[in-house]
């Protein structure tokens, strides 16, 4: 579905195809400031230099676990690669088309809805395609966390334990211990996810 902005027509596509390129200048930025190099972030991330590089230059989309551990690496929240504005925290309402979003690697789509660093939350809609999930191998991270199905099931793998969450179910846990999320049903799965910012 295209959405009109003044004379020029943009494709769902294009709005996730303009953020990848954004969250990589936001990356590099963030790299650059901190005075890390390519490998110094690489070797932070456990990501290698390559991948890294095809991010900043927006030739790769990461995937969500990815994007926590670089941001965690540049101790920033994951939401604030995605975000390419600097947003007013005490906005009253923000339209669905002013929620920025990004199609992961791996195919699941993740709307940020409000990224309140004031308050150190985020919240975020994720949309998982049949057969995709957060990441390939479970990864941790800092913080806490709340996700709530909103519509199918979705395999949460949390440490060595597997929980299969129906629409109305509630999971919530500490950050730190490895997770991943999957939708290894034939139907799409949406979630809001609530994560509280770690130290």
């Amino acid at each position: 579905m295209a959405r009109t902005k003044g004379a020029v027509v943009e494709t769902a596509e294009d709005a996730s195809n303009a953020v990848v390129a954004a969250i990589g200048n936001r990356l590099r930025a963030l790299r650059q400031e901190r005075e890390m190099t390519l490998q110094d972030l690489a070797e932070a991330t456990d990501l290698s230099p390559s991948m890294l590089s095809l991010v900043e230059r927006g030739r790769a989309a990461p995937s969500i676990q990815s994007l926590i551990v670089i941001a965690n690496a540049l101790n920033v929240t994951m939401s604030e690669l995605i975000v390419t504005d600097q947003a007013d925290d005490e906005r009253i309402v923000i339209r669905a088309a002013d929620q920025p979003f990004v199609k992961t690697a791996q195919n699941v789509v993740r709307r940020v809805l409000r990224e309140d660093r004031a308050r150190g939350i985020s919240l975020a809609m994720n949309e998982y395609a049949p057969d995709t999930g957060s990441a390939l191998k479970r990864g941790a991270h800092a913080g806490f966390e709340y996700g709530f199905v909103l519509e199918g099931q979705l395999t949460v793998e949390l440490e060595n334990v597997t929980y299969q969450l129906k629409a109305g179910d509630l999971i919530s846990f500490e950050s730190k211990r490895p997770h991943r999320f999957w939708n290894n049903g034939s139907k799409r799965v949406r979630t809001l996810w609530i994560n509280l910012k770690g130290d």
